[in-house]
C-alpha cells in the first residue's frame, strides 16, 4: 500500500515519489511495525502478484521483492512454501531455482523449503539434473560466463562412505555429475560439503550445487551474511531479493542492516544489463 512507504519516507526524512498501480492500493492500511497479520500477508501477495506482472508485460525489467513472513502469507491463504515458488506459479516458469550469490561464492540448491526428513526422498537424478541445467544456463545469460565450472556437494557425510552412510551419492548425484562431465560439461563432484567448503578458495568455481537449505547457506551466510543476494534463476523474468527474513524483532526500531537490499537491487541491474547487451548482439 503506497501509505506504508509514505510513512516510512517521512519517518526518514526522504523525498519519495509513489508511482500508484492500482487506485485501491491507495486505501489506508494502519501501520504497526513488527505485527503478525493476514491483512499484511494479504498486501505482501498482492505485492508480488503486480510485480510478476509488470514484469511479464515488460513493464519493468526486473523485480526485487523484500522478505516476507512465510506465517502472515499462510494466514491469508496463500500457500507457497516461499516467494521462489510463487514467483514460479505465477509467471508460469516450469523449472526454477535458487541460487544465493555473495562477494565470495555462488551456491545454488537442489531442494529448497522442504523439512529435512524430505530431502532424500525428493532428490532423485531427474531433478538435480534440471536444477543443475537450469543454473548452468543462468551463468551464460545473466552473468556472461561462457563455460561454467560447477563443483557439486554430495548429501550424505563422507559423500556416503561407498554406501555405508547412505547409497544417495552414488545412486544419484554422482551418475548426474559423470553425465554431464560427459557431454562436455565442466564440473566435479560429490564433495563431503564440510571437508569442500574447509578448504574452499573463493571464485574456485563459478556456482556450487548444494543438495539442501541449509547445506549450502549456512557457510555462504557464515561469510557475506549481509552482502549475499537471493537470485531465482530460471524465469522468464529477473527476481532478486535479500538474503534474510522479516526481523519482526527490530521492526521499526531504526537499525535494521540495508546492505542485502542494496545488493539485491544492484545485482537485479546487473543481471538486466546483461541480458540487455545479449538481445542486442541477437539482433546485429
Amino acid at each position: 500500500p503506497a501509505n506504508v512507504f509514505l510513512f516510512y519516507a517521512h519517518k526518514l526524512n526522504i523525498a519519495l515519489e509513489v508511482a500508484i498501480i492500482e487506485s485501491s492500493q491507495v486505501a489506508s492500511t494502519i501501520i504497526r511495525p513488527g505485527n503478525v497479520s493476514a491483512t499484511a500477508g494479504k498486501a505482501a501477495g498482492r505485492a508480488i502478484e503486480y510485480a510478476v506482472r509488470l514484469a511479464l508485460d515488460n513493464m519493468v525489467q526486473a523485480i526485487v521483492t523484500a522478505p516476507v513472513s512465510k506465517r502472515e502469507m499462510h494466514m491469508a491463504n496463500i500457500r507457497f512454501p516461499g516467494q521462489t515458488e510463487m514467483v514460479q506459479k505465477l509467471s508460469g516458469s516450469p523449472h526454477v531455482a535458487m541460487m544465493l550469490v555473495s562477494p565470495s561464492m555462488r551456491v545454488g540448491l537442489a531442494t529448497i523449503h522442504i523439512p529435512i526428513r524430505n530431502v532424500a526422498n525428493t532428490l532423485s537424478q531427474k531433478l538435480l539434473r534440471k536444477k543443475i541445467e537450469v543454473m548452468h544456463a543462468s551463468l551464460k545469460l545473466d552473468w556472461n560466463i561462457k563455460k561454467p565450472k560447477l563443483a557439486v556437494l554430495a548429501l550424505n557425510p563422507h559423500a556416503g562412505e561407498g554406501g555405508d552412510i547412505g547409497t544417495e551419492d552414488d545412486m544419484i548425484v554422482r551418475p548426474v555429475v559423470q553425465t554431464f562431465r560427459a557431454e562436455g560439461m565442466t564440473i566435479d563432484g560429490p564433495f563431503p560439503a564440510d571437508s569442500f567448503f574447509g578448504t574452499y578458495v573463493p571464485h574456485s568455481y563459478d556456482a556450487v550445487i548444494a543438495m539442501y537449505h541449509d547445506q549450502g547457506l549456512i557457510p555462504l551466510k557464515m561469510t557475506s551474511f549481509d552482502k549475499a543476494v537471493n537470485v531465482s534463476v530460471g524465469l522468464p523474468i529477473i527476481r532478486t531479493s535479500p538474503d534474510h527474513g522479516t526481523a519482526f524483532d527490530i521492526a521499526g526500531k531504526w537499525i535494521a542492516n540495508p546492505s542485502s537490499m542494496i545488493e539485491a537491487i544492484t545485482l537485479a541491474v546487473f543481471i538486466a544489463s546483461n541480458r540487455a547487451r545479449l538481445r542486442q548482439r541477437a539482433k546485429r
